[in-house]
């Protein structure tokens, strides 16, 4: 067993596209982790969707041996963690479960959004923090100009950050000097009861859950019984190992190190992150503080395109649910769409990841309907409700107020688009809390209603700055807001599935752009359809979809003026009586495009 001072526990943070994970795999390669024929670009990211987008969705971990110039051998366990905003949650409990942080920034565009969120984060978790400074080889680094920028923008000591390219593998030597010599080595105590934090658990078809732990006092072996506090449930050890990526069956576990076990354990949900593993005779004295839970904050209708294929959607949704604890979903229908599901998610690019994975992996072509957030509904009776379906929401009459979830926005972006985006910041109700220069690049703090960053918000930032900006939030809590409920009906019938709650003010605008959308994408029928957006009983906004017409007075040629007249009139009558008991069929496609959020 390797000695606790010559272990290191760390983790790569970093903003998107910095380089994380092209660094945990020189770090891989050049410890010897995995030889040149399997050696393959990004080796953590093992989902395919991960390698096809270059972006970490789960946190991966790993662990290397290191031999140091003075000939003392180390053990390193690395997490690589995502760099994305929606995917907090996994940074958060990566940095728990160890001592030091490498932070990796990118030498040609500086300190963005991301980086400061996580870094913030490590410096809570009281890490260490080695400053590198990748892409060094790039003709547009600035190595000096960034250095001084970490200083004035984070405030950590970037005087003797690495510099390295984890493409070409310069400078990955010094790295691992830097691992071993400025990050602390974990403490323990090997004669204590055991003692282990559940990091991570995830479903494996054929050894069943493995659960990714971290232990802090006491030895963790095969065929031991522990005890898991927070459920209360106890297992039998069954496999103890590390993954070096591959996995290496080790028998045991002792302080400090990181490493899983296999128990027989049926589901992931059984498992929860954060939870304290210890033993079932000797327990410890004291749990650990654990982690909140993640929060879904935007929900959205999964509906499949062909009613038939519910069964599969239903088994796929079950199955991601088993590896992925913060996506949550129950059964909902509607009257337009059929049957389907209600999910959870922790952001938009959740969602788009969820409904990919969805399509592809199990074959099904889903309709997804507009993203709401949770609103808190006060009734007049006292009572509170959560709402997170539009439809769902109950008479007005009863109720008193609505509070609506707010955000806070961290933006940095290049001066030239100052301008774009503090306009853009407005047109949502947002309010400017600061505005602060990090060298030619501006950092605006603003508070924003999350209703109206989750339709496009994201999208629309990236498109009035070229790209150039970056952005991450934090939910602050719950605001009142003059929130209404807007309808849309199609020849006097409301479609549920279309129904939104927005903030009065941009009800006008927002049930406008609808009805345009929905006039180009109904298909005529053969009497006239109005479309409206409707509050409650007054209609806001209206677009009328004219009637084909079929010529009834070809036959009649020459004669009196009234045999024209008389048929014309039938054919009125006729209309009128459809216009009473027509179906108007709204194809699928309109709902998708209708529900894609207006650009203007």
């Amino acid at each position: 067993m390797t000695k606790i001072s010559n272990i290191r526990n760390f983790s790569i943070v970093a903003h998107i596209d910095h380089g994380k994970s092209t660094l945990a795999d020189r770090l891989i390669q050049i410890t010897g982790g995995l030889s040149a024929r399997e050696m393959k670009q990004q080796v953590l990211d093992s989902m395919e969707l991960e390698r096809e987008r270059g972006i970490t969705i789960k946190a991966q971990t790993v662990r290397l041996d290191y031999t140091h110039t003075d000939g003392e051998k180390y053990v390193l366990n690395l997490i690589d963690t995502p760099g994305h905003v929606d995917f907090a949650y996994e940074v958060n409990r990566s940095l728990a479960a160890v001592e030091g942080s490498l932070l990796v920034v990118d030498a040609s565009q500086g300190v963005e959004a991301q980086t400061l969120a996580n870094v913030y984060q490590a410096i809570d978790n009281d890490h260490d923090i080695v400053s590198i400074l990748n892409k060094v080889d790039l003709p547009a680094a600035e190595p000096d100009r960034i250095r001084q920028q970490i200083e004035d923008v984070i405030g950590l000591d970037a005087s003797e950050a690495v510099e390295i390219s984890a493409k070409t593998g310069l400078g990955i030597e010094d790295v691992l000097v830097a691992i071993v010599e400025k990050l602390p080595p974990p403490e323990g105590d090997v004669d204590a009861p055991l003692k282990a934090m559940l990091v991570d658990s995830w479903y494996d078809q054929y050894l069943g859950v493995v659960v990714l732990v971290r232990i802090i006092d006491g030895e963790l072996k095969k065929g031991q019984k522990i005890k898991l506090i927070a459920t209360n449930a106890t297992y039998l050890v069954d496999q103890v190992g590390v993954f070096r990526p591959t996995i290496e069956y080790t028998g045991k576990l002792g302080p400090g190190e990181i490493g899983f076990f296999t128990g027989a354990i049926k589901q992931v949900a059984d498992t929860r992150v954060g939870d304290t593993v210890t033993d079932d005779k000797r327990p410890c004295e004291q749990a650990l503080p654990g982690f909140k839970p993640a929060q879904p904050v935007v929900f959205a209708g999964f509906f499949p395109v062909d009613a038939a294929q519910f069964e599969d959607l239903r088994e796929g949704m079950a199955r991601l649910r088993l590896n992925d604890a913060s996506f949550e979903f129950e059964m909902e229908t509607s009257a337009a769409l059929g049957f389907g599901f209600r999910c959870g998610f922790l952001g938009l690019l959740h969602l788009e990841i969820i409904r990919e994975r969805i399509e592809r992996e199990f074959n099904v072509d889903l309709i997804t309907t507009a993203p709401s957030v949770i609103y808190e509904v006060y009734m007049s009776n006292g009572d509170k409700i959560e709402l997170h379906n539009p439809a769902d929401m109950p008479d007005v009459v009863k109720i008193d107020h609505m509070e609506e979830p707010w955000i806070s926005a961290t933006i940095l972006v290049p001066d030239e688009y100052l301008g774009s985006v503090l306009k853009l910041c407005e047109d949502r109700r947002g309010r400017q809390k600061e505005l602060t220069y990090a060298g030619s690049r501006a950092m605006l703090v603003y508070e924003l209603p999350l209703n109206e960053v989750v339709f496009d918000f994201y999208d629309r930032l990236k498109s009035v700055t070229r790209g150039y900006a970056s952005f991450d939030y934090h939910m602050i809590g719950y605001e009142q807001g003059d929130l209404v409920k807007m309808s849309i009906l199609v020849n006097a019938e409301p479609v549920d599935a279309l129904s939104i709650i927005v903030h009065r003010g941009r009800a006008e605008q927002r049930g406008r752009g609808m009805c345009e959308k929905l006039k180009d994408l109904i298909p005529r029928h053969l009497f006239k359809i109005p479309v409206q957006a409707a509050i409650g009983g007054k209609i806001i906004a209206r677009e009328t979809i004219a009637a084909m017409r079929k010529d009834v007075t070809a036959k009649c040629y020459g004669g009196d003026i009234s045999r024209k007249r008389k048929l014309l009139d039938k054919q009125k009558e006729g209309k009128k009586k459809m216009r009473q008991f027509g179906q108007v069929n709204i194809p699928q496609d309109a709902f998708i495009s209708a529900l894609k959020m207006d650009e203007n």
